[in-house]
């Protein structure tokens, strides 16, 4: 496992079509979509191939952007936090000053990003395989304590003698 993650800025177009690169088919939780009006910052936490790497492994990853105004989404329902989308695509259009960042899902889902400039960055969190690893050796443990405690619980204390 390498100790290093990527950490890619893109405030221009060619950098842009790289993010889109490397997070193209990465999975989404609706839950894992914020937008922060007040900050001007819209995230996606998202779980994408380490196409960086020859291997299969997956990595969380966060992707941002800055200095976005106005977000307005197509065909996703909200009110179902734990829908899972994909992303197929991260597109822009200029118009005049402005740019809007067109981030598509599948089943014709959207997500459009209006923005004063190009600012993105993709930022890689951990490796799944270790999370799964961390995640099966703490259910472990709590299986492990659970057979302590309800082996202790079987104890007869009447006919233990001090």
């Amino acid at each position: 496992m390498s100790k290093y993650f990527a950490k890619i800025l893109g405030n221009d177009p060619e950098s842009l079509q790289m993010i889109a690169a490397l997070s193209s088919g990465a999975k989404v939780k609706v839950s894992d979509i914020k937008y922060l009006a007040s900050n001007k910052v819209f995230l996606l936490s998202i779980e994408r191939m380490n196409k960086e790497k020859e291997q299969d492994d997956k990595k969380n990853s966060v992707m941002r952007f800055d200095f976005i105004n106005k977000v307005k989404s197509k065909n996703i329902d909200q009110s179902k936090q734990e829908n899972i989308l994909e992303l197929l695509s991260i597109d822009y259009l200029k118009n005049n000053n402005d740019y809007e960042i067109i981030l598509s899902f599948n089943n014709n889902a959207q997500i459009v990003l209006s923005s004063d400039t190009l600012e993105c960055r993709l930022e890689d969190q951990s490796n799944i395989k270790f999370m799964k690893i961390l995640n099966a050796q703490t259910k472990n443990f709590y299986s492990e304590l659970d057979k302590i405690i309800s082996k202790r619980n079987k104890i007869d204390f009447k006919t233990l003698k001090t």
